[in-house]
């Protein structure tokens, strides 16, 4: 029988993942040690609504990393979603379903498009995503020229407060996306993106339809941007058209220190997940700490080459290991 530890790293996603994981208590505690609100229903709430627009958009952009390829586009797309809301979300009582729908189907689009680029076309996912990233950024000026609207307080209300002062809905959404993820990858889906990732041609030869996998994580990946705007836009109540400028630095960091290889074929979304958590704790911490604020990014680059290293040397382990096991 496997031991517990082990049993965990597989769940967890690896080795990596584990570490990620790990890290983030080891960096919750410290916080929890010098914020008395730390660990109350109100402090675990505030970390949560801190977090998960960003743990969203990054266990989407996981999707499109796992399968060899990159996405540029997300923080643009969260933006167009985020001015779309403080635009239609307060039209009548079902305003706030009008705009979920609409940002899903936006997210579903701009995904759509990025795939059919990528895996229809041929084309460099870097090159493209880039086109698409600067025409939403356009599109989310032509919304909204400057921050304004209003988002509906159903919204706002719904989504970032508890569930009789007890869980938070931050928390019960992040465990959805966890189980979903736990699904995903145990689909024919789930192991054609770690197999096209992983060598694409050889995943070809074992009658993969790569590009057709491609596709649908792009997809997929839209419509967790999507999803992400609208979260964005419960928290801060109005739209921004610059909103989401600064989370592209932050999604990859997350995949990275969640153990995803940024090559594909390698991580997970829970690994991304909690990346999320470590960065969004660690500005908490190092404000506990009375650390100045302009270090916070020099932190975010140590822990960022120091996970990659983990998750380089742990991956070699892990093959030595399969050679000597073959």
């Amino acid at each position: 029988m496997a031991a517990p530890s082990g049993r965990w790293r597989r769940a967890l996603g690896g080795g990596p993942t584990a570490v990620a994981v790990l890290l983030f208590a080891a960096m919750y505690a410290v916080y929890a040690a010098r914020t008395e609100t730390a660990t109350t229903v109100f402090g675990i709430t505030n970390l949560l609504n801190d977090g998960i627009v960003l743990a969203i958009a990054s266990a989407g952009l996981t999707l499109v990393v796992l399968a060899g390829e990159f996405d540029l586009s997300g923080v643009a797309v969260i933006a167009v979603c985020n001015c779309v809301v403080a635009t239609i979300s307060t039209f009548g009582d079902f305003g706030w379903l009008v705009a979920l729908l609409a940002v899903l189907a936006i997210g579903g689009a701009a995904g759509l498009l990025n795939g059919l680029l990528v895996a229809g076309l041929g084309l460099q996912s870097l090159a493209a995503t880039i086109g698409t990233m600067i025409a939403a950024e356009g599109v989310a000026l032509l919304i909204l020229s400057a921050p304004g609207g209003t988002v509906a307080d159903v919204i706002a209300d719904s989504l970032t407060g508890d569930i009789r002062s007890v869980v938070p809905v931050a928390a019960v959404i992040l465990a959805g996306l966890c189980l979903a993820w736990m699904v995903l990858k145990r689909t024919r889906f789930g192991i054609a993106l770690y197999a096209a990732g992983t060598d694409a041609a050889a995943a070809r030869l074992s009658g993969i339809d790569v590009p057709r996998t491609k596709l649908k994580a792009f997809v997929l990946a839209g419509l967790c941007y999507g999803a992400a705007g609208y979260m964005l836009s419960a928290q801060t109540g109005t739209g921004d058209p610059r909103a989401s400028d600064a989370l592209l630095l932050f999604m990859y960091a997350s995949v990275a220190i969640g153990g995803t290889s940024l090559m594909g074929g390698r991580g997970g979304a829970f690994g991304s997940i909690a990346g999320a958590g470590i960065l969004t704790v660690m500005q908490k911490m190092l404000f506990a700490l009375g650390v100045a604020e302009f270090y916070t990014n020099v932190f975010n680059g140590v822990i960022m080459i120091v996970a990659l290293v983990i998750g380089n040397a742990s991956a070699a382990v892990a093959q030595r290991m399969r050679r000597r096991a073959a």
